[in-house]
């Protein structure tokens, strides 16, 4: 029989397929275990370093305890905490803040008030504008005309002493563009000499206060404006007797247009050209009486990055004083115009500007001007002096956008009896084979949607 040794010492039984759980951690890592000693108390392994503390039952755990409100606050040595934990000084301070703070709050409810009831009283009684208002409105504004002009002359070389004045004319000049809004008014307006004060600001000093004479200007004459023609006219004499004209020119001449303001005063000027060459007898003032034609031709000559809007709406003016008067078209054939024009073109033979831009009206504009000049003989001859007929034909062979122009321009051109040598010159430029290659592909175009091949279908006959 084997003995119990034995039986321990024997292989252990096959290993079973069971799957056994696996700690991810070690167990003795887990959990440690204790031991119980004889009395029943639990000790920590042998691994533990904590030592055993003796008993004992007075020993206090964890943070103190708040102290009683009965016992006595220590006062901080310095006497920097008082009450609330500010000082004395600073607790008069904010008492004064406060007091402040309260008294603003009455003069601001008092403020609104006030604003309330002058709103409510505007609103329930609107002011009249009728022929005493506008007298009462043209008196003040002479005094401040007058007030200003008398600091401006007593404190010449200290501009603190009258900019005040100066503000406060300015906001009356804005105020007169009211009137555009009441053209009756018009004629009592021109009477009270108000119209030549108004006129006589452009000259002013200060370009702020002329560019918003201009701007209220522009305002009383636009198209826009629903005023009968005497009423429009009774206003537009009153400005020309004034010397307008003259004063708006002066003004081009020392406006700065890298100056975004300058830039808007002289877009108003040529708003104001424009809404005065409705009357053909102004228009013709306009190239009779100032330099206007030699300064536009001189301004579509500046190099731009893209074309502005003051040059586009430079070449639209000239263009308008063109269409109105043959004098205006003379002076600018005087002036080498054409040639000026068709070199402003040339670069648009092969290109076209892009759609919807201001350099594509700029064009059109110009082409809109040369075609006025080549009206008169003078302008047909400038027109081969400078070669226009050459340069219209590279436009009908290779440009797009100014193909119809350059046509249009060409059949001004080659009319009257004074167009005999423009015509001879086209021929001599083969220009008839351009022409009619043009009419050929119009033919082309609008019969090529049928069958060359295909005979014509002969007309059905009715039975009889």
């Amino acid at each position: 029989m084997a003995s119990i040794d034995d039986l321990f010492k024997q292989k252990p039984w096959p290993p079973s397929n069971k799957r056994k759980f696996e700690y991810t951690h070690d167990p003795k890592a887990v959990y440690k275990v204790t031991k119980v000693d004889a009395n029943g108390n639990a000790k920590s392994n042998g691994t533990a370093n904590v030592e055993d503390l003796p008993e004992d039952d007075d020993m206090e755990a964890g943070p103190a305890p708040p102290p009683d409100e009965s016992d006595e606050i220590i006062d901080d040595e310095e006497g920097r905490f008082f009450g609330g934990g500010i000082t004395s000084d600073t607790a008069d301070v904010l008492d004064f803040i406060d007091k402040q703070d309260e008294g603003h709050d009455e003069v601001r409810k008092s403020v609104q008030d006030y604003r309330g009831k002058r709103l409510t009283s505007c609103q329930q009684n609107p002011e009249k504008i009728d022929a005493a208002w506008l007298r009462k409105l043209a008196l003040n504004f002479e005094r401040r005309i007058s007030k200003n002009s008398e600091l401006r002359a007593k404190f010449e070389h200290d501009p603190q002493k009258f900019m005040g004045s100066e503000a406060d004319l300015d906001a009356d000049i804005k105020a007169l563009s009211i009137l555009s809004e009441h053209p009756d008014l018009y004629g009592e307006f021109a009477k009270l000499g108000c119209v030549a004060s108004l006129v006589s600001l452009l000259s002013h000093e200060n370009t702020d206060v002329a560019i918003d004479a201009i701007e209220v200007v522009n305002e009383l004459t636009d198209e826009d404006v629903e005023a009968e023609q005497e009423q429009w006219d009774a206003v537009v004499d009153a400005m020309l007797e004034a010397d307008l004209l003259s004063l708006l020119f002066d003004n081009i001449t020392r406006l700065d247009e890298t100056n975004e303001s300058d830039r808007a005063g002289l877009y108003h000027i040529l708003s104001v050209l424009e809404n005065l060459s409705s009357r053909s007898a102004i228009s013709e003032s306009v190239g009779k009486d100032t330099p206007f034609i030699p300064w536009f031709l001189k301004r579509m000559q500046h190099k731009e990055p893209t074309v502005s809007q003051n040059k586009q709406y430079s070449a639209e003016i000239l263009a308008i004083l063109l269409q109105s008067s043959s004098l205006n078209r003379m002076k600018l054939i005087e002036a080498d115009g054409v040639d000026i024009l068709l070199q402003l073109l040339s670069p648009y033979r092969k290109r076209d500007p892009a759609k919807g831009t201001e350099e594509e009206e700029y064009v059109e504009n110009l082409f809109d001007c040369v075609t006025c000049c080549v009206d008169e003989p003078a302008g047909k001859t400038k027109l081969l002096e400078a070669e226009g007929i050459e340069l219209c034909l590279i436009m009908l062979r290779e440009g797009k956008m100014s193909k119809p122009r350059a046509l249009r321009l060409l059949d001004h051109a080659l009319g009257g009896t004074a167009g005999a040598a423009c015509c001879e010159k086209l021929v001599e430029a083969a220009g008839l084979k351009t022409i009619f290659s043009i009419l050929m592909k119009k033919v082309l175009h609008h019969t090529s949607h049928k069958n060359p091949h295909q005979t014509p279908k002969e007309p059905r006959v009715p039975p009889r």
